[in-house]
């Protein structure tokens, strides 16, 4: 089960998870790519990952552009869940 952070844990994020910002009650990162194909490849990628993490990521995807939000709503904020999921999608990318 996800337990939501604790604020020495979110302060801590931004030096263990450098490409991600934390905003509010969310982890956002953006990635750009050389095109929409390359970004829709990523993006199915992300959602097997997602899938059996059963853990899935609110984002959008403009041409060659992806926008990834990860939040734990069940607990209203961000969890160890998140943190996971975001250093798995890293390791994609």
């Amino acid at each position: 089960m996800a337990e939501r952070l604790r604020r020495e844990e979110l302060d801590a994020l931004s030096s263990s998870l450098l490409h991600w910002q934390v905003e509010g009650d969310r982890l956002k990162r953006e990635w750009r790519f050389k095109d929409f194909s390359e970004a829709f490849s990523f993006m199915t990628r992300v959602a097997l990952l997602a899938e059996t993490m059963q853990h899935h990521p609110n984002w959008s995807n403009v041409y060659n552009r992806v926008s990834i939000e990860l939040t734990t709503h069940d607990l209203g904020g961000l969890s160890d869940l998140d943190v996971q999921l975001a250093r798995c999608i890293d390791g994609l990318s």
